[in-house]
């Protein structure tokens, strides 16, 4: 049974988020850097330490959304953005059902 949805288009924007994401890496691992050399300021308070392991924490969870990405795609049935791609080779016609 054909699929009502865009694979194509579910994967293209995929495609596009996973790209910005990794434009974002280098950043974020760059405010990683910056807040682990902030936790060895001298005589800093625990309470601001506390929140700076916080924030590290935040700033790994990238690893989060680039597994999201992997389950978006592992969700387009298997042949499907094929199946659509030769179907637009040959171009889009209405059914008449």
């Amino acid at each position: 049974m054909p699929i009502k949805w865009s694979a194509v288009k579910v994967s293209e924007a995929m495609d596009e988020v996973e790209h910005q994401v990794t434009l974002a890496d280098q950043f974020l691992a760059e405010a990683k850097v910056k807040a682990r050399e902030a936790r060895s300021i001298a005589n800093l308070p625990e309470y601001l330490d506390d929140r700076l392991v916080r924030l590290i924490t935040q700033l790994e969870r990238i690893d989060n959304a680039k597994d999201a990405i992997e389950t978006v795609r592992s969700a387009i049935p298997d042949g499907a953005i094929e199946a659509e791609r030769k179907a637009l080779e040959y171009g889009s016609q209405q059914s008449l059902i």
